[in-house]
């Protein structure tokens, strides 16, 4: 067990250190973004590539499948969080703090145990999750969760072991379920993208626009063809004033003076 541990708490020994001659405001800055900082800007990597999807993929499938993935991301780490449960129960690792001392603890009131760091493994799932829809934006988002994960040992609470197995929990469970989860989310996806109330949370592009414009062309020009003169009623008739119901034969009145004149 010392063997394990040594150079897991040497590393953690050296980034807890730069905490302790770090200014303040530089403690704060890692403090919050260790504790939701990196969780936001995920959900905002999120929101950015659900945008890219909806106005620019040019064939409604690609949506749904992309929308399907970004359904799949925050599913992800909601069970890969459930799935660390029974991990931290059977291992029981304490929190470095607690068996080590001279650390620069930056967050109190961690009494749990320490393996594997549940925000590591929130981070490394929606960063993946987001990597499968949107590659440059999943490459931001695990940076990003690699960011989270030192901070962790920045901040005293973490061993850098629990973050290597917390991102690496995230990213499993992200990878490895996602087939089946797609599987099972992609028809919901594509009833969404059929609706004209839900269709546009789903896919939004060029081809969708045009096809709502034809769509609403349609009715008018057939108004337009009804109202046309000349154009056939419903009994099939003409309207227009050439038709042959407009002729209307002779008067039948008295006859003329030259008629008399013959008859005498």
């Amino acid at each position: 067990m010392a063997v394990w541990d040594d150079p897991d708490v040497d590393l953690l020994y050296e980034i807890n250190g730069v905490a302790e001659s770090a200014p303040a405001w530089a403690d704060r800055t890692m403090a919050a973004a260790g504790e939701y900082g990196v969780v936001i800007g995920l959900a905002l990597l999120m929101v950015l590539a659900w945008w890219r999807i909806v106005r620019r993929k040019a064939r409604r499938e690609d949506a749904v499948a992309g929308f399907a993935g970004l359904l799949w991301t925050p599913l992800a780490a909601g069970i890969a969080l459930l799935v660390n449960i029974p991990i931290r129960g059977l291992v029981e690792r304490p929190r470095p703090f607690v068996e080590h001392k001279g650390l620069d603890v930056l967050v109190e009131g961690k009494g749990d145990y320490s393996f594997v760091s549940d925000h590591s493994t929130l981070a490394m799932a929606l960063a993946v999750g987001v990597f499968m829809v949107h590659r440059r934006y999943g490459l931001v988002g695990i940076l990003l969760a690699v960011l989270a994960g030192v901070s962790r040992v920045y901040m005293g609470v973490h061993y850098p072991t629990d973050v290597v197995g917390g991102l690496a929990l995230g990213a499993a469970v992200a990878l490895l379920l996602a087939p089946p989860a797609t599987w099972v989310l992609t028809p919901l996806v594509r009833s969404l993208a059929g609706s004209p109330r839900t269709g546009a949370l789903v896919w939004a592009g060029a081809s969708r626009r045009r096809e709502r414009t034809s769509a609403k062309a349609l009715p008018e020009e057939a108004a337009e063809a009804d109202a046309e003169p000349g154009a056939p009623n419903a009994s099939g008739t003409g309207t227009g004033s050439d038709s042959g119901s407009d002729v209307q034969p002779p008067p039948r009145g008295r006859g003329s003076r030259n008629d008399r004149d013959l008859a005498a």
